[in-house]
């Protein structure tokens, strides 16, 4: 499943559509200005709320949470020891782990599991500024917790990035 995301360089609260290949809106990521924490709604077409990523508040590094129906999902936050490329480690309320890897400020990144390509993020074959593709490889993956995923590790890369 290809998805294209269409970030706005300027707005309020982040809003932006993820189209599937034929051009049909699919998800709404809703961002919410004016919080004391990042937080943002996945939406489906029709408007429900899919998943919450939200900000975690105290923590020691920069972490992001992700919810779906009010209960936690996964947790994403940086390696600690990631010198040459951004590694991110995604854990599930399960206990399973998924790793992130590439130039996230780039939009060139890979989720996978256990060394299985789950998504590959990338700007590469598009040309449009602030456009890049969710390349979802397995069938049976959860496309809404990778999004959410992609989301989370851009986030938290453009906040390290600024600081």
């Amino acid at each position: 499943m290809r998805l294209l995301v269409r970030e706005r360089v300027f707005g309020i609260g982040d809003d932006y559509w993820i189209e599937d290949a034929d051009g049909r809106k699919v998800f709404l990521v809703d961002g919410k200005a004016m919080r004391v924490r990042d937080t943002f709604e996945l939406k489906d077409a029709q408007g429900r709320i899919v998943v919450e990523i939200k900000q975690k508040l105290i923590s020691l590094r920069d972490t992001m949470l992700i919810e779906r129906d009010g209960e936690q999902l996964a947790k994403v936050k940086r390696k600690r020891l990631s010198l040459l490329r951004n590694h991110y480690r995604v854990s599930l309320v399960d206990g399973t782990e998924l790793d992130v890897s590439g130039k996230i400020l780039d939009r060139e990144f890979a989720v996978e599991y256990d060394g299985e390509l789950l998504a590959q993020i990338s700007r590469r074959w598009l040309t449009i500024r602030d456009t890049y593709g969710i390349d979802i490889v397995r069938e049976d993956a959860d496309t809404a917790l990778l999004i959410a995923v992609a989301v989370c590790v851009i986030v938290l890369a453009e906040k390290e990035h600024e600081d």
